[in-house]
């Protein structure tokens, strides 16, 4: 009988204990814990999420995740703000990119090809779809959503398009609504198909770039600021 088989009476030597792992632990927190209840209300929605199986998937008891959001409401706030977050100012250096350069048609067709990236991709989709469901219940998460990531977006895009204003680039008479203008040209058509049909019927990248190529031309014939004449 060889030591260490399931017969040996023999006390187990040390170098037979479970070896404990030490580093991270064995329980999702903070910002991996917000990915794993992210997915959860994208998959059940908003209804159908429920705290034990965040808990469950994140490898955390209840009390745990109770200790961190009391609620199922303050863990969907806190699942949209850290998506809002992490995009956070993320159009600020295209924005700038149009101070910048001599060629600004090139650079707000850079611009729109920026936002139909950002907004048209699927994970967006699936989080504007979230949180437009649950917005009956979450008006308050909805209407933060809108000011803090599109309203930011469109106000830091107008402030640009007010210095290229002052600049002589362009003439704006209300750089918020050119903003807005802007940003619905190069996004309209699109992002309505995509949240009209979930996403199913998506654009080929050659005619993405067409709309935004026409969307910058039609921009450009509203805002160019007249030509001077000799």
């Amino acid at each position: 009988m060889t030591s260490g088989s399931i017969d040996d009476e023999s006390p187990p030597r040390a170098a037979q204990k479970p070896v404990r792992r030490r580093g991270r632990p064995s329980g999702s927190t903070g910002r991996e814990l917000l990915t794993i209840a992210r997915e959860h209300f994208l998959a059940h929605g908003f209804r159908g999420a429920t705290m034990d199986a965040v808990a469950a998937r994140a490898r955390i008891s209840k009390q745990t995740l109770y200790a961190q959001y009391p609620s199922k409401d303050a863990l969907y706030t806190a699942v949209v703000r850290d998506w809002v977050d992490q995009g956070h100012d993320a159009l600020a250096p295209h924005a700038r990119a149009l101070l910048d350069t001599e060629d600004l048609a090139a650079a707000l067709g850079r611009l729109a090809a920026v936002l139909q990236a950002a907004i048209l991709s699927e994970p967006v989709l699936k989080l504007r779809a979230l949180v437009a469901a649950a917005a009956d219940t979450q008006p308050a998460v909805a209407t933060d959503y809108v000011t803090r990531s599109w309203d930011r977006n469109v106000t830091l895009l107008a402030d640009t398009l007010e210095t290229l204003d002052r600049d002589g680039r362009l003439a704006v008479d209300d750089p918020n609504i050119a903003a807005q203008q802007f940003v619905w040209l190069a996004l309209g058509a699109p992002l309505n198909r995509l949240e009209l049909t979930a996403g199913h019927h998506r654009y080929r990248p050659p005619d993405l770039a067409g709309i935004a190529e026409q969307g910058v031309r039609t921009f450009l014939s509203r805002y160019s600021p007249p030509v001077q004449r000799s």
